[in-house]
């Protein structure tokens, strides 16, 4: 039973009054252990009301699952009852199945990802991206899609969106010169996603460029970078631009319109 902290200061009284724990133990009314127990989490310099952790089955198999947890970088499934069972574990599932979501916990915890803010300096970054534009009605009274190109410049945050039918090679070329001249100069960098038009492919991890982005960034004098693959958080300033862009240009069911 937890003792309350009145208890435990009596405890501590008895045990600094006669310096032992079997003659404090009948003055606190409480056995030697438990005198010992506050004494030493005292000493130790923990709280003396922390709940007592006791010995587990799953114990000294922990380095084993964090083991399997670090491996798998997080992602392991909970079910790993009979791997355990084969190095001597007799406990049941519910165990093991708390142990890895709480080694998985720790794991994400130590890795997650830490936001710092981004100091940008002017005309250093301009970031690009595509976005699903609103559908229009051609002379035939069919219906066809549109892309926007939207470009977001860093520090002004500057935003230019440029309806388009595709995202072919040709009018992303036509789309960043456009942006360019509206911008008024290049920037230093160009940050977009790694689309087949600008990465032909990875080799050892090292992004490969087009031949014809190569070429027109030597041209304009703007050094094009591509982020993390499957990490759209890497350039988050043409994401929010997308989605602005979209939410201005692509027709919603309210009817903004006056007559």
């Amino acid at each position: 039973m937890k003792k309350s902290d009145r208890e435990i200061m009596e405890i501590l009284e008895a045990f600094d009054a006669t310096g032992c724990a079997h003659s404090a133990a009948p003055l606190a009314g409480v056995d030697p252990k438990t005198v010992r127990r506050y004494v030493e989490a005292r000493e130790a310099g923990l709280p003396v009301d922390a709940p007592v952790r006791r010995p587990k089955l799953i114990d000294p198999f922990l380095p084993k699952i964090e083991e399997l947890v670090e491996q798998s970088e997080g992602a392991i499934r909970a079910d790993v009852l009979q791997r355990l069972q084969v190095l001597g574990f007799t406990g049941d599932e519910r165990t093991t199945r708390r142990a890895i979501a709480n080694a998985k916990q720790a794991w994400r915890d130590g890795h997650r990802r830490q936001y710092r803010p981004w100091i940008t300096e002017p005309g250093l970054w301009l970031q690009f991206d595509w976005g699903h534009g609103p559908i229009v009605f051609g002379p035939d009274g069919r219906p066809r899609p549109t892309l926007l190109f939207c470009a977001w410049l860093a520090w002004s945050r500057f935003r230019v969106v440029i309806p388009t039918w595709d995202r072919k090679l040709g009018t992303l070329m036509t789309c960043l010169d456009a942006t360019l001249r509206r911008v008024g100069g290049a920037p230093t960098y160009g940050l977009t996603d790694n689309e087949k038009t600008v990465t032909v492919e990875h080799v050892a991890g090292v992004p490969v460029r087009h031949p014809m982005i190569v070429a027109a960034s030597r041209h304009y004098g703007l050094t094009v970078h591509t982020c993390v693959p499957f990490d759209p958080e890497s350039k988050g300033g043409s994401e929010a631009t997308v989605r602005i862009a979209k939410a201005d240009l692509v027709p919603t069911k309210a009817n903004l319109l006056s007559g």
